[in-house]
C-alpha cells in the first residue's frame, strides 16, 4: 500500500464529479437591505447573501472571490440519518462524502493563501470528514480538531453515552496562515492580583516537568534569603531556571517568597505589564461558558425573530459566540468571511457586528424567512441578544440580495440546447464571460470589450452571425498588439484571415462543458436517484486507517 493510498478515503460514486455551470449572479434590489443612515466610517455595505443551491453559488463565486477569503465557517448537515430514510446506511455515507468532497474543493479555490476554513461537525461523520480534508487541503494543513461543549446538561434519557460536544475542524490554506491571539477574558486577568511598587503580577510557577534525569543542571540548591534556609527542587519536578538565569531573576525582583516574604517554595513574579501581548494563546477545548451552547442559540433565534414557531425550526443552531470565537482568531476587521451553509444566518450577523465582510449562501426558504429578518434588525440596531453588547454593536452597514441566474442554455421543443430566451445581452456576455475565463468588464466605449483576461486579451459576445465584412472590422479595430475571442451565433468567413481573433459558435461551442439546466446539487430526498440493489453498496472502506 502506497503513502498516497493511506491517505485516501474511499466509498460508492467517488469517481462521479459534477460538470458544474458557472452561473452569474442577479441582485433583486428589493430585497438589498441598507441601513438608513451611516453609523460609523467603517461601515460595510457590499455583504452579500445568495439565494440557491450552494454548489452553484461556490462556482458563481469562483471568478470574482478565488484566493481573496480569509475564513469560512460553515456548518453543513451532519448525515445522522434523519434525511435518508429510504437508502442503505453505506449509500447514504456516499451521498454525503461526494456532497462535502464537492464543495471543500471549491471552497479551498476560494480561500485567501493565508486563510482558514472551520467545520463544525458530529461523531457521526467527524472522523471521516478529517481524512476527507486531509485528502483535499493536504495533512500538513490540518490545524487542529477543536472540541467544542454545546450541551450543558446531560440527557438522562440517553441509552448509551450521551453526546455533550461537536467537532470543529480547523484547516488552513498553506503555512501564510496566522491565527490571532484571543483577547484576554476578566478571569485571566484576576490572576493578576498581587501587587508592588513595580506593578500588577501573578505568582508563577519555578519548576518544571523535568526529572533530575533529564535536566540535571537544573537540580540546585536555592537560599531562601529572609530565614537563610536551603530550597531545593523535587527531583522529579526541577527548576524552570539555570542557576545563571535564577541569579538574573534575584538581581532583578522577579523572585516571589510570598507576602510575609518567609515562603518556602519561590515563585517567579509575572508581571501584567510585561506580557509580550495582550492576549492568549487559543486552546482546543472550548467550554459552553466561552463559546456559548445550543440552547442559548436557539433562545438568540427566537429574540431575533421574536416568534417561537419560526424560532423552533432550528434544533441546533449555532451562539452567536461561538461564530466570534472562530472569527476573532481567523480574521481581522475589514477581511471576508464565508458560509455556504449559512442555516438562521448566525456567520453574517456575528461578522456584521465585528466589522468583517462577509458572503453567505441558503437554499431553503428560510432564506427569507429568518436571514434576512434577522440580518436587517442587526442593521438596524434593534438586535440586542447575542454578541452585540460585547462587541458594542450600534446597527449600520447593509447587504446586497442575490440569487442565481437560470442556466444559460435549456432545450426547445425539439430537445436542442439553445441559449435561454430570457437572457438579454448583458446577462449573455457575463455568462459567456464566466465560461471562457474572462472577467466581466463592458467598456462604455468600445463595443467589441465585454469582458478581459489581461489587459491585452478581450472578449466579445453577440448572438449575430457575423460575415466577412464585420469581422475584418473588428479584427483592424482590435490591431496587431491585441486579441479578442468573439463569441457569436454564427459566421461565414475563413477564420483564417484574422489573426488576433479566436471565433467560436454559441452555444455549439460549450454545449459539453457544463450539466445545464440543473439547478439542484442538494441532497434532498425527492431530488435523489433510486436507491440501487443492495448487492455491493457496503463496499466502502477507509483505506489504511
Amino acid at each position: 500500500m502506497t503513502a498516497k493510498q493511506r491517505l485516501e478515503l474511499t466509498w460508492i460514486g467517488k469517481e462521479q464529479r459534477p460538470r458544474l455551470e458557472p452561473r452569474i449572479l442577479l441582485e433583486d434590489p428589493e430585497l438589498s437591505y441598507l441601513a438608513a443612515h451611516r453609523v460609523t466610517d467603517n461601515d460595510l455595505f457590499d455583504n452579500r447573501l445568495i439565494f440557491g443551491d450552494n454548489l452553484l453559488a461556490l462556482k458563481a463565486l469562483e471568478a470574482e472571490f478565488a484566493g481573496k477569503v480569509k475564513c469560512i465557517f460553515i456548518d453543513p448537515p451532519y448525515n445522522t440519518g434523519s434525511a435518508f430514510t429510504h437508502y442503505d446506511d453505506g449509500l447514504e455515507h456516499s451521498l454525503w462524502l461526494s456532497m462535502m468532497r464537492d464543495r471543500l474543493e471549491l471552497l479551498r479555490r476560494l480561500l485567501s493563501d493565508d486563510g482558514s476554513l472551520w467545520i463544525t461537525i458530529d461523531d457521526n461523520e467527524a472522523h471521516y470528514l478529517k481524512v476527507l480534508c486531509d485528502e483535499v487541503f493536504g495533512r500538513t494543513n490540518f490545524v487542529a480538531n477543536v472540541i467544542w461543549q454545546k450541551r450543558y446538561s446531560v440527557a438522562n434519557d440517553h441509552k448509551t453515552i450521551a453526546p455533550m460536544h461537536d467537532h470543529l475542524l480547523v484547516y488552513r490554506k498553506s503555512e501564510s496562515w496566522q491565527r490571532n491571539l484571543i483577547p484576554r477574558t476578566a478571569e485571566k486577568d484576576r490572576q493578576y492580583r498581587y501587587e508592588d511598587e513595580r506593578g500588577i503580577f501573578r505568582p508563577d510557577n519555578y519548576t518544571c516537568n523535568k526529572s533530575v534525569e533529564e535536566r540535571p543542571n537544573l537540580y540546585y540548591r536555592i537560599v531562601q534569603p529572609n530565614t537563610g534556609e536551603e530550597i531545593w527542587p523535587s527531583r522529579m519536578s526541577v527548576w524552570r531556571y539555570s542557576p545563571e538565569a535564577h541569579r538574573k531573576n534575584v538581581e532583578e525582583g522577579f523572585v516571589y517568597w510570598g507576602k510575609d516574604g518567609l515562603g518556602r517554595v519561590p515563585a517567579f513574579k509575572r508581571y501584567k505589564h510585561l506580557l509580550r501581548n495582550q492576549g492568549v494563546v487559543p486552546q482546543t477545548i472550548w467550554a459552553h461558558e466561552y463559546a456559548g451552547h445550543n440552547d442559548a442559540a436557539r433562545k438568540e433565534v427566537r429574540a431575533v425573530l421574536g416568534s417561537s414557531s419560526l424560532a423552533d425550526d432550528f434544533i441546533t443552531p449555532k451562539p452567536e459566540r461561538l461564530a466570534q470565537r472562530v472569527l476573532e482568531i481567523a480574521s481581522n476587521p475589514g477581511d471576508l468571511v464565508l458560509d455556504s451553509f449559512a442555516g438562521s444566518g448566525t456567520t453574517g450577523a456575528v461578522a456584521h457586528k465585528m466589522g468583517r465582510r462577509w458572503i453567505m449562501v441558503e437554499l431553503g426558504e428560510h432564506c427569507h424567512t429568518h436571514i434576512i429578518p434577522r440580518l436587517r434588525k442587526v442593521i438596524d440596531g434593534e438586535d440586542p441578544g447575542g454578541i452585540t453588547e460585547a462587541v458594542g454593536w450600534h446597527g449600520g452597514g447593509g447587504f446586497r440580495y442575490f440569487h442565481l441566474a437560470p442556466s444559460l442554455l435549456e432545450r426547445d421543443g425539439w430537445g436542442r440546447l439553445v441559449i435561454n430566451p430570457g437572457f438579454n445581452p448583458a446577462m449573455l456576455a457575463e455568462a459567456v464571460c464566466k465560461l471562457e475565463g474572462f472577467v466581466y468588464a463592458p467598456s462604455e466605449t468600445v463595443y467589441w470589450q465585454h469582458g478581459r483576461s489581461t489587459e491585452r486579451d478581450f472578449i466579445y459576445v453577440t448572438t449575430a452571425s457575423l460575415d466577412h465584412e464585420q469581422l475584418q472590422q473588428l479584427s483592424d479595430e482590435v490591431g496587431p498588439e491585441r486579441t479578442l475571442l468573439v463569441a457569436c451565433g454564427a459566421f461565414r468567413a475563413n477564420v483564417s484571415g484574422y489573426p488576433n481573433l479566436t471565433i467560436r459558435k454559441i452555444p455549439a461551442a460549450v454545449l459539453s462543458r457544463c450539466e445545464w439546466g440543473r439547478d439542484d446539487y442538494s441532497l434532498a430526498i425527492e431530488r435523489l436517484p433510486d436507491a440501487p440493489e443492495p448487492e455491493g453498496q457496503r463496499q466502502m472502506a477507509l483505506a489504511g486507517v
